[in-house]
């Protein structure tokens, strides 16, 4: 029988599936007993141990009442739900470290990879205000973004190309202090021998060739992987039937939005206003 090799730190969901499998092996049942003292199928039990499908709240119970574990699967399965990050982010963040090539498309809010701490903090701060997530998760959130960008300071940084909708920069965050600051660092990011920075303004109207935010990877072997996030999950696509489109829209959009030059000029007059 072929046997899945489970990476705990990628996703809650898939430590949620190791931990299950964990617990399982030491009390050395099979798939099929443990399905069988559940109440569920083995394909159910294979499906949730190796994070191809999320565990339920009845099933993370079932587990608990089962194998004796307390309310530890219960507690993992609200991590899952109410977690600070979304599901699948995890994994993108993966690629992310290893990409040779960056391209991102934003709108409303800076990238994180662009972010300053103050702004990053600003944002998290604002949702544990409205109480979509606590202030631990807002620190480990801050804390994320800071290793992501500490990830690509390396010997051989990727190429990142940046256009960001002109809502980023009109979009007041964490006050005016904060974003002069913030647009400071995109002004130092644009001057990067390995960026390029641009700003899709208002007046493209419909000539802008993409509606929502997207990243597109370009991995060491070439191929390119996307991503993009709903409200609930992030979706990472490696499809190149389905990347490529996005690809091509991505050039368009770049080639109809400001130079890099111009960008910067934008964001030194808004830079004045916000100090």
């Amino acid at each position: 029988m072929n046997r899945k090799e489970l990476s705990p730190d990628s996703s809650p969901r898939a430590a949620f599936g190791a931990r299950l499998r964990s617990a399982r092996e030491a009390r050395g049942w099979t798939q099929d007993e443990l399905a069988e003292r559940t109440g569920y199928s083995s394909q159910h039990v294979s499906a949730v141990e190796t994070g191809r499908k999320p565990p339920t709240l009845r099933f993370s119970r079932s587990a608990d009442r089962v194998l004796e574990t307390d309310d530890a699967f219960e507690r993992a399965w609200r991590e899952i739900r109410h977690g600070s990050l979304l599901e699948g982010f995890q994994e993108y963040v993966d690629y992310e470290s290893r990409a040779v090539e960056i391209r991102k498309f934003e709108i409303g809010i800076i990238p994180g990879l662009l972010q300053t701490p103050e702004y990053a903090h600003a944002l998290a701060e604002s949702d544990v205000r409205r109480g979509a997530i606590t202030a631990e998760r807002a620190a480990a959130r801050v804390a994320l973004v800071a290793k992501r960008q500490a990830a690509l300071e390396r010997a051989r940084p990727p190429m990142m190309f940046t256009v960001l909708d002109e809502s980023c920069l009109r979009w007041l965050v964490g006050g005016p202090q904060v974003m002069a600051a913030q647009l400071e660092r995109l002004k130092e990011f644009a001057g990067r021998p390995n960026t390029v920075l641009q700003v899709a303004p208002f007046s493209m109207g419909t000539r802008r060739s993409i509606g929502m935010a997207v990243i597109l990877l370009t991995l060491p072997d070439r191929s390119v992987v996307g991503y993009a996030e709903s409200w609930f999950r992030g979706y990472l696509d490696r499809e190149s039937t389905k990347v490529l489109p996005v690809l091509r829209a991505f050039h368009q959009l770049q080639a109809e939005a400001l130079s890099q030059a111009e960008s910067v000029a934008l964001i030194e007059e808004l830079g004045r206003g916000a100090a």
